[in-house]
């Protein structure tokens, strides 16, 4: 039904006055209990102190309790240590992680810079932990791991920095981890911390055999594929791969070889893949490797910016020229799949992306190394997170296409946050029963409850 300008509109002249709640009953963060009811589901605040308990017990703040601060200051989009004092008041704040107050920023600091590396080392197997723990539940039957490292920069000389590679702000020192990420849930499985000035293979091949072995022993049925850079083409990496029974596409750096870039040069007859790709197939191996491999070169069509006098006519020539890539692999499916399966990286770097967009990943908080490690293991573990709460809720699950993108329809933490983290709420007490009054309707309500409801039913 229609509605009249008059039942629309309203003429609004006076301002509100202005009040501050003293009972400290008020949150904005009302969406943070349906992450206190998957952290009891989980169990996440016991396996965290089993991560520190080497440390002893601590007379105020434990390191678990501020590591578990910090994955829920960026789940609710926070980045400095210094924006706690945004949320210092908020009672439901406390309430999640179990205190009255909240340690102040110096005490944080301290506390992630007393840890040490054994600490670090049990972290970051818990991270990954949880994500295939979600694995299994999910059963799946492929899992793709992807290895790639990402610049991790600041301005301040932290320590075990280094100036290295960096595109965007060259100069400046930096971190260089090693990420591992399963590609079918979008989720972190390790990190191998480094500094910025090593090379992307640099330690790469222990840290590979571990991830795999890890997936291996969780789900020892499922088939297992990894893909990797250029960086990292090795006669003994591929070689582990095999080993293990994993189905791998490595690109190539072919223009290194003389002798793969004369067959790619003499080459005439390529077979089409479509208007813009094509390749063709070999067997070969370098001098000094011990056996040869398939290799699948691929041409691709791009077109090439015309310089000089433009010349307006009618029907314009468009100049096109080809770009060139190998790929090494023990697929035995169709070419095409093939590229489809290698390009598919680019699922990694979406997770890293929003990991640092909506995680802060890429901030490096402390002069400490150690505290910086524990930093990004919080800002992977919140990104996790994110992920384990909509899978708990069971989204629309979709084919496994040839790219291994995500099987899940997901949103970004930074969408989560938006239509549930972030809502106004008020603890109240009725009849003597804790009550928390969010500030939803309409979808929103919908989605909070269906959520929550999953949870609860899970516990």
């Amino acid at each position: 039904m229609r509605s009249s300008k008059a039942e629309i509109v309203r003429r609004v002249h006076a301002i509100p006055d202005v009040e501050f709640d003293r009972d400290r009953k008020l949150t904005s963060f009302a969406g943070l209990v349906l992450f206190q009811a998957m952290f009891a589901a989980l169990d996440l605040r016991a396996r965290l102190r089993a991560c520190f308990e080497h440390l002893g017990r601590r007379r105020d703040f434990g390191h678990a309790r501020v590591l578990l601060q910090l994955v829920v200051h960026m789940l609710m989009g926070f980045r400095r240590l210094r924006d706690r004092d945004g949320y210092a008041d908020d009672p439901l704040v406390c309430r999640v992680l179990g205190v009255s107050r909240l340690p102040d920023v110096a005490t944080i600091s301290r506390t992630l810079a007393t840890a040490d590396a054994k600490a670090v080392d049990r972290v970051r197997r818990l991270v990954g932990e949880l994500a295939l723990d979600r694995a299994v539940t999910e059963e799946l039957p492929r899992v793709t791991l992807d290895f790639d490292g990402s610049v991790l920069d600041t301005r301040r000389h932290a320590e075990g920095t280094a100036v290295g590679y960096n595109p965007r702000r060259k100069g400046t020192r930096s971190y260089y981890p090693l990420f591992c990420t399963l590609s079918q849930l979008g989720m972190f499985v390790d990190m191998l911390h480094r500094a910025g000035n090593v090379h992307d293979s640099n330690g790469a091949l222990d840290f590979v055999t571990r991830c795999i072995e890890r997936v291996r022993r969780r789900l020892p049925r499922a088939i297992l594929e990894a893909r990797l850079d250029s960086a990292f083409f090795h006669q003994n990496l591929l070689s582990v791969l095999e080993e293990h029974r994993v189905q791998y596409a490595v690109s190539l750096p072919f223009a290194n070889y003389i002798g793969l870039r004369h067959l790619v040069e003499s080459r005439e007859r390529w077979v089409r893949i479509d208007d813009r790709w094509s390749y063709f197939e070999t067997t070969w191996r370098p001098k000094r490797w011990r056996r040869k491999r398939r290799i699948i070169l691929v041409r691709q069509r791009r077109v090439v910016q015309r310089k000089g006098p433009l010349q307006l006519d009618l029907f314009e020539v468009v100049e096109r020229e080809f770009e060139y890539k190998a790929i090494v692999t023990n697929k035995q499916t169709h070419a095409a799949n093939v590229l489809a399966f290698l390009n598919g990286r680019g699922c990694q770097e979406a997770i890293l992306g929003e990991a640092k967009e909506h995680a802060s990943l890429d901030y490096i908080p402390c002069r400490r190394r150690v505290a910086n490690q524990l930093y990004s293991l919080a800002a992977m573990l919140a990104h996790n997170l994110g992920h384990e709460l909509q899978l708990r809720a069971s989204p629309t699950r979709r084919g496994q296409a040839p790219s291994r993108a995500p099987q899940f329809e997901l949103m970004t933490l930074g969408t989560l946050r938006d239509r549930l983290i972030r809502r106004a709420g008020r603890l109240t007490r009725p009849h003597g029963r804790l009550q928390l009054c969010v500030a939803a309707s309409g979808h929103a309500r919908r989605q909070f409850r269906h959520h929550l409801d999953h949870l609860l039913h899970a516990a």
